[in-house]
């Protein structure tokens, strides 16, 4: 019998800039997990972390081909597997 491993899962705060990883789920509040819903962070879709500020703090992101930016700290929320 093959057993089939789990896909090893980390924070979006944690993927290197340049990477993409695919979205499996959100923590946090629902107005929380609402807003990133809404901008087409839902489970299941590919983002890319384009580069983070000099600091770490702004990520930004591609998602569904959209640009924005989000707090290292709401990353820290979105749970993803690297691609």
């Amino acid at each position: 019998m093959i057993a089939i491993e789990p896909p090893i899962t980390r924070t979006l705060s944690t993927v290197a800039s340049g990477a993409r990883a695919l979205v499996l789920r959100i923590d946090g509040d629902e107005h929380f997990a609402r807003r990133l819903m809404d901008l087409g962070m839902t489970p299941g879709t590919e983002i890319a972390l384009v580069r983070r500020a000099p600091f770490g703090d702004p990520i930004e992101l591609v998602v569904r081909g959209s640009h924005f930016s989000i707090r290292r700290s709401e990353a820290d929320r979105i749970h993803v597997e690297a691609l």
